[in-house]
């Protein structure tokens, strides 16, 4: 898609978000907002400091509301406040190590916070067209070889894997049992590790990455061996939009999709920092150094055949163009740069015909 052909279905589009505070949703949220839509968020504050929501500005550009999706009394009056038309569900607990240390929280968040939301849509009939954002962790992972396909049994084996697999079956349920009538389009994004400027996530490979570049130190990388489907993160985000454009306008699109890269992009974690130190430069160097840790997979990729088929989706970045990119807006937010025209040069670059 281009931002031409984003403008023309999304310009006066009601659209809501949940979780626009975050990485993924901020960058959503500035994509939207260059597409015309009005758009609402709804999420706590920004879940780092500092946060690509804040360092954009982005909360004078839009509808921005300070809520947790736990409170169900609260998302509604913003639903019933705003009437939305198009529904994208990011809020989410979404690390790994920290889900086992706030498990409760994590199962209240990701399921109860999806049902929530799910009620809201339920009961909002301007909503014609719902996408939840879930993992590639929902998946019951064997460690094997191929890529997981949508068919595949759902059973993440951490709290957060776990909570987002059960994020998707209350999907597949209220869609089966409240949806049927044709009202509103439900489908799920399973989408890879995505990467790109703005993250500042902690335990994430690539913000720890500029943190250690930024700082003059030699990367540590806890576990160089484990490959995982690693995309720019405005990959998933086209695929986010396609789907709820072409749902919304055409209820056959609805379903549960896969988004990640191709097969060559499929990465080992200390692959990815030697890709992040040759675009740093400045004889940037990792070590392998195992912090411990609970369990989380080892090997897991994506099957991305039912996305490409039944959109026509292609990847337009590889993993070394993503990191590349990433570096490229680090070194500029470190610079001083004007984030906010960064930002739209970046979206622009790739949604380009």
């Amino acid at each position: 898609m281009t931002i031409e052909e984003l403008k023309e279905f999304y310009g006066n589009k009601k659209v809501l978000i949940t979780g626009h505070t975050g990485f993924k949703g901020s960058w959503l949220t500035r994509i939207l907002t260059l597409s015309g839509a009005e758009v609402t968020g709804y999420s706590l504050t920004p879940p780092t400091d500092p946060s690509l929501f804040e360092i954009a500005g982005l909360e004078d550009t839009i509808k921005s509301v300070v809520g947790d999706i736990r409170d169900l009394e609260h998302l509604s009056r913003v639903f019933e406040e705003t009437r939305p038309e198009i529904v994208f569900h990011l809020a989410a607990q979404p690390i790994v190590r920290e889900s086992y240390q706030e498990p409760v929280y994590t199962y209240e968040t990701n399921v109860m916070g999806t049902v929530n939301v799910l009620e809201c849509v339920r009961w909002t009939e301007s909503v014609r067209s719902f996408l939840n954002v879930t993992t590639d962790k929902v998946y019951e992972n064997r460690e094997w070889e191929y890529g997981y396909r949508e068919c595949d049994n759902l059973d993440g084996y951490d709290p957060y894997s776990n909570s987002k697999s059960c994020s998707e079956l209350v999907t597949h349920s209220y869609k089966k049992s409240f949806f049927e009538d044709g009202r509103c389009a439900i489908s799920t994004a399973r989408a890879g590790n995505v990467i790109g400027g703005g993250d500042f996530a902690a335990d994430r490979i690539i913000p720890d990455c500029v943190r250690a570049a930024a700082a003059g130190k030699t990367i540590i990388v806890r576990n160089p061996y484990s490959t995982r489907p690693y995309q720019h993160v405005m990959e998933p985000l086209a695929v986010y939009l396609a789907i709820a454009m072409k749902q919304y306008e055409d209820r056959t699109f609805e379903g549960y999709y896969n988004v990640g890269p191709d097969d060559k992009d499929c990465v080992t974690t200390g692959t990815l920092a030697d890709l992040f130190c040759a675009a740093w430069g400045q004889g940037q160097t990792w070590e392998n150094r195992w912090m411990g840790g609970p369990h989380e997979a080892n090997f897991l990729k994506l099957d991305c055949s039912k996305i490409k088929h039944t959109f026509g989706w292609t990847p337009r970045y590889g993993v070394k163009e993503a990191v590349e990119k990433t570096v490229e807006w680090s070194k500029e937010y470190l610079e001083g740069a004007d984030m906010t025209e960064v930002m739209d040069r970046q979206i622009r670059e790739f949604f380009i015909s």
